[in-house]
């Protein structure tokens, strides 16, 4: 089954909105384009506007869940961690894409770090698994990963072909090497999945920014409203960030395109500078004023709100290029025009949300 012609389509004309209650496909897929889609980890932040817009655009959705929750979408139970009933889903399903992690928005201690690793690891293992031993396996899995595997950089940035993978960099905190031993093995427990009658994507995403109460974008429009939403630490670390738009639009494009295998980097092409970043988001806010916040200002904060500050701190330059090589086209290329959009929908949501209270 085909995928890219109704979605894609879709995306470039209008843009969807893939949150409860936003309006519906204006192009109904056929018949012959809907899919049985199977997301492990899928009552996420991500994993949730995913499902909406899958279950919007006509596909079946099947949520791999632990703790199951009503949705308008079929969710299964699963541990995450052993085979079980669950494993029948993928029997002749279409796509698997594989988004269970444990939060990474914590304290990196030793409870939560062993959270963080067991719950990529273990996961992917077990899905290797059981797709494995199908009869009708789905042909393709995509599988979370993280831009985070690549080094601290503030020198070239980094692409699939040349980047370079941390671990090694001198003078950083030991908990950013902890992210990158994470990233590696999840990805090594991804390759070692013995599937020959699957193709795998491993996706190397940037932080996904989503109007969504409570999300990453949430949180830094909410700081610049204070007037808060100056550039953090000397404001010269890179980010890397993608549009939630152009995230699913990447997911249907890396479904339809069989010749996309390996890594793929899903980040917007123009990464920019903390001090760049936070001083578009304050414009399209129309907020003249935005105080820094210095390293051990961050580090407080960090410890309150039970976080990390490598979330912030660590120099992200990725770029998509496999996907700009293959044809993929961006809807958001640029952080400006991506905060206009961005900071208008969180405005709208935010008197949505007010007006039903």
């Amino acid at each position: 089954a085909s995928l890219s012609a109704p979605a894609w389509d879709n995306m470039n004309a209008a843009g969807p909105r893939a949150s409860a209650g936003s309006p519906a496909s204006s192009l109904e897929p056929t018949a012959g384009d809907l899919v049985k889609i199977v997301i492990p980890g899928g009552s996420g932040h991500v994993g949730t506007f995913l499902s909406t817009a899958f279950h919007r655009d006509g596909h079946e959705v099947v949520v791999l869940s632990r703790s199951p929750q009503s949705a308008p979408w079929r969710v299964v139970q699963w541990d995450g961690q052993n085979l079980g009933d669950w494993a029948g889903e993928l029997n002749g399903a279409d796509v698997l894409i594989n988004l269970a992690g444990y939060t990474v928005d914590c304290r990196y201690n030793t409870l939560n770090r062993q959270r963080i690793m067991d719950s990529r690891v273990d996961s992917t293992r077990v899905l290797g698994e059981a797709v494995g031993q199908l009869e009708r396996p789905p042909p393709t899995w995509l599988q979370a990963s993280t831009a985070t595997i690549y080094a601290h950089t503030y020198g070239p940035p980094n692409d699939e072909a040349t980047g370079v993978l941390g671990g090694s960099e001198p003078d950083v905190p030991e908990t950013w090497r902890f992210s990158i031993d994470v990233a590696t093995a999840w990805e090594r427990t991804f390759d070692e999945a013995n599937v020959p009658g699957t193709r795998k994507v491993a996706m190397r995403t940037a932080i996904t920014l989503v109007p969504d109460p409570g999300g990453a974008f949430d949180i830094l429009a909410r700081l610049a409203r204070l007037g808060l939403g100056g550039h953090q630490g000397d404001g010269r670390q890179y980010m890397s960030w993608v549009h939630y738009e152009d995230l699913l639009a990447a997911v249907y494009w890396l479904i339809d395109h069989a010749d996309m295998e390996g890594p793929v980097n899903v980040a917007a092409p123009n990464p920019l500078t903390n001090h760049e970043f936070m001083r578009e988001l304050r414009q399209a806010l129309g907020v003249r004023i935005g105080l820094p916040a210095t390293v051990w200002m961050l580090e407080i904060g960090a410890a309150f709100l039970k976080s990390e500050t490598e979330l912030i701190l660590k120099s992200r330059r990725v770029v998509p290029g496999r996907l700009l090589e293959s044809g993929f086209t961006f809807q958001y290329p640029t952080w400006k025009e991506a905060a206009v959009d961005l900071c208008s929908e969180w405005r709208e949501r935010r008197r949505a949300g007010r007006g039903a209270n």
